[in-house]
């Protein structure tokens, strides 16, 4: 193992040695990719920070949206409940009122805008996973 350790050691200061004998116009080449290389990286890095940002705010936003939505579908809901067993108590087996398939109609589109916006966050985590 040691002798593995100099072995390494020896060819890390053989590379040294290199970097040193190197003209100077070739050390600032080098020195300039690596100074280019790191501004893109720095760059790269920002841009994808910028993106996480945005796109956990949209991702917030849409859970907010979503939050409300089942809200109103659960008022819905409740409030459907009540006016069914109002008909039903007042006239037995009575069809459901204009009204009432007005409700059942809002209550389909909610659920409707619930997937949708259920899907888009979904999609909207996988692109942050993928940033």
């Amino acid at each position: 193992e040691v002798q593995k350790l100099n072995q390494q050691l020896e060819e890390k200061n053989g590379e040294i040695q290199q970097m040193i004998n190197q003209p100077p116009y070739e050390k600032e080449r080098e020195i300039l990719r690596l100074q280019k290389s790191l501004a893109e990286r720095e760059k790269a890095q920002a841009t994808s920070d910028v993106l996480c940002r945005s796109l956990t705010d949209e991702t917030h936003q849409l859970q907010r949206k979503l939050a409300s939505t089942a809200e109103m579908c659960q008022h819905l809901a409740k409030c459907l409940e009540e006016k069914q067993r109002k008909e039903k108590g007042n006239s037995g087996d009575q069809m459901p009122t204009e009204r009432s398939n007005q409700l059942l109609d809002n209550e389909t589109s909610l659920q409707a805008l619930i997937c949708n916006l259920q899907d888009e966050n979904r999609m909207l985590k996988q692109k942050v996973a993928h940033v």
